[in-house]
Order: C-alpha cells, then sequence, then structure tokens
C-alpha cells in the first residue's frame, strides 16, 4: 500500500510500536478537512501533510495580509494578496507529494457545510469566528463527524476533541456564542505569533491519535494553556445533550421555498393560528429569556421528544439564528410527516 519511497519518509514514526506500518497506512487513506489556512491551519496542514494523512481539503477564501506572517509562517512576503488555500496547497505538494489535496476557496457557511464536511472522515477546526465554530460543530453532530477543535487568544489557547466515540460536542461546553459586542480578535486585541504553532500542533497531533486509533485522546476533555506563564490546565466535560444519532441529507441548507420570513409566519399566525405549531430548537434558558410561543424542544432532545409534536399542523422550527432550525428541519424529514418549515435567519434578526 506504501510505496518505497513513502516507507523512506515516514521511516521515524513508522518504527513507533504505537504507530507502526498499521498506523501509517490508516494515514495513507485518511480524509481530512481543515476549516481554515490561517494561524492554526498552518502547522496542522504542515504536520499532517508531512506525516502522510492521503487526502486534505483546506477551505479558506481569505488571501494573505503582510500582518499574518508573524504566525502564518507557512506562507512569506511574495504570497501577500494571493488566496491562501490555494497557496498552501502549492507549497504542501512540495512538502509532501504523496498527499492529495484540495483547496476549496470558499468561505464555510449554511449552503456549503454539509457538502464539504460530508467528503471527509475528520474535520479540524481552525476557523477565528464563532458563527464558524457553532456551523462546523452542528454540522459535524449532525453527520456524526469527529472534530478537532483550537482556539487562540493573547497569549491562550485551547484544544479539544468534540463528538468522537459518543463525547461531548462544543455546545456541551461553549452552549451559545457570546453577544456580538463582547467577542474579540486578533486585529483588537493582538497574539503572539508562536502561540498558533504550539496550539496547531496540538492540534494535528490530537487528529494522529485519532486516525490511528492510539493513545489518548482530548474527548471529554478541554486543554487550555497560557504561553505567557506556561500554565496548563485540562478540564474535564461532560455531554449535556442527546445527539441527533439519525444521518441527514447531505446539504444542510434549506432551499428557498422551505424557509419563511418572520413576516410570513406572522401572516399564518394571523390567518390560521390553530394550522401553525412552532417549535422552538434553543436551549430552554434561551427560550425563557425570549420567545414567541410554541413548543420549546431543544435541538438535541428533539430525537426523543417527537412524540409530543402534533402530527395535524404545519410546523415552523426557529431558533436564534437559523442554523439550528435548518439542522431540526433536516432531521425530522424522516420522522414526520408534516409539512415544515425553518425561520430564515432566526429570530435574533427579527426582534
Amino acid at each position: 500500500m506504501l510505496e518505497r519511497e513513502e516507507l523512506k519518509l515516514y521511516n521515524r514514526q513508522i518504527i513507533l510500536p504505537e504507530l507502526g506500518l498499521a498506523g501509517q497506512e490508516k494515514l495513507k487513506v485518511a480524509r481530512v478537512l481543515m476549516i481554515g489556512a490561517g494561524g492554526l491551519g498552518c502547522p496542522v496542514l504542515q504536520y499532517l501533510v508531512a506525516a502522510g494523512v492521503g487526502h486534505v481539503g483546506i477551505v479558506d477564501a481569505d488571501v494573505i495580509d503582510i500582518s499574518n506572517l508573524h504566525r502564518q509562517i507557512l506562507y512569506s512576503i511574495a504570497d501577500v494578496g494571493k488566496p491562501k488555500a490555494e497557496t498552501a496547497k502549492q507549497k504542501l505538494e512540495w512538502l509532501n507529494p504523496f498527499v492529495e489535496l484540495t483547496a476549496y476557496e470558499e468561505r464555510l457557511n449554511t449552503e456549503n457545510a454539509a457538502r464539504l464536511i460530508n467528503l471527509y472522515d475528520l474535520i479540524i477546526d481552525g476557523s477565528d469566528n464563532f458563527t464558524t465554530r457553532y456551523l462546523v460543530n452542528d454540522t459535524c453532530v449532525a453527520l456524526n463527524k469527529p472534530l478537532v477543535f483550537g482556539s487562540i487568544f493573547k497569549f491562550e489557547g485551547q484544544v479539544s476533541v468534540f463528538n468522537y466515540q459518543d463525547g461531548p460536542n462544543y455546545r456541551d461546553v461553549f452552549p451559545e456564542p457570546p453577544p456580538e459586542n463582547e467577542v474579540p480578535n486578533c486585529d483588537e486585541t493582538g497574539v503572539i505569533g508562536v502561540l498558533p504553532g504550539i496550539i496547531g500542533t496540538y492540534m494535528a497531533n490530537e487528529a494522529i491519535k485519532i486516525i490511528c486509533d492510539i493513545g489518548e485522546t482530548l474527548s471529554g476533555k478541554l486543554f487550555s494553556m497560557n504561553a505567557l506563564d506556561n500554565s496548563m490546565n485540562v478540564y474535564k466535560i461532560t455531554k449535556q445533550r442527546q445527539a441527533i444519532s439519525a444521518p441527514i441529507a447531505a446539504n444542510l441548507a434549506a432551499s428557498p421555498d422551505r424557509e419563511i420570513s418572520m413576516e410570513t409566519l406572522r401572516n399564518w399566525l394571523g390567518e390560521t393560528p390553530d394550522e401553525i405549531c412552532i417549535i422552538d430548537v434553543r436551549e430552554t434558558y434561551e427560550f425563557d429569556d425570549y420567545n414567541i410561543g410554541g413548543l420549546n424542544i431543544p435541538l438535541y432532545e428533539l430525537q426523543e421528544s417527537v412524540d409530543i409534536i402534533p402530527v395535524d399542523k404545519k410546523l415552523v422550527f426557529i431558533c436564534q439564528t437559523g442554523q439550528r432550525s435548518k439542522i431540526a428541519l433536516q432531521w425530522t424529514e424522516s420522522h414526520l410527516k408534516n409539512e415544515k418549515y425553518s425561520l430564515k435567519n432566526g429570530i435574533k434578526h427579527n426582534l
């Protein structure tokens, strides 16, 4: 299965009894999708490609800026202005010609998330915004894909493994994103250049352990470190919700005629209120804070709550941003025969 040159290339890890030839062959057939080719993506990609992961996808819509270079060391001054995904692909091909690389010069969104994630066995999230993190997590949960997560802030970094072997997912640790006006970013707060290298290397290590089925992963744990004072902590995390185990369709994006506006929903409620059932799939504390009525069934409790949903009404799934309601819509396709819709953009954008 491995060519002679590959055996030479990977010799120093093949001789590890924990990994061996069997582990190297698992790496060769593995399909890994890297979300983001920035600070975290660069070291993750370099180490996984060097390790011999056979198929690697790179999702990033950004171009290289000179301010990236102190931490995104896959790139150079000559690359400023070039697209990250394609540039990373070209450089990684020079590193290891035995790896198949695919660049996706597009931003991950509700229209393409399931399509892209469904093509790979393991997903690694190196994104720098909460919208993408929650989208990646929810899609991985829906499609039953393990997720390696990492984040950085100033001198601090975190790593975990989510949705792996019935372990917790990102929402078990961080149920909802913080308010937009409280979200920091590197442009405003800064980040030490070596930090993504440290955290990204941890992420690559977790990916290799998952692929080769060796060692102990960070599933059920959140690793946290501070590069300024060298403090490190590992926090135990537990699964809070029942995952949606049934597979959903390969595209989470609801078709235009399955998404309705708040105006349409209000018209329906005004004209035929007895024919409509709103199902709010947010967490209970979100529902208690603000709601527009209906049944409150958190997304990850939906599977066990089908019996309480009326079978003779038109269903409208709603959530905070419209993402969880799309997942609910897709999952219930094979479980409920009702006419079903998702509230476009969620109630957050309709207050």
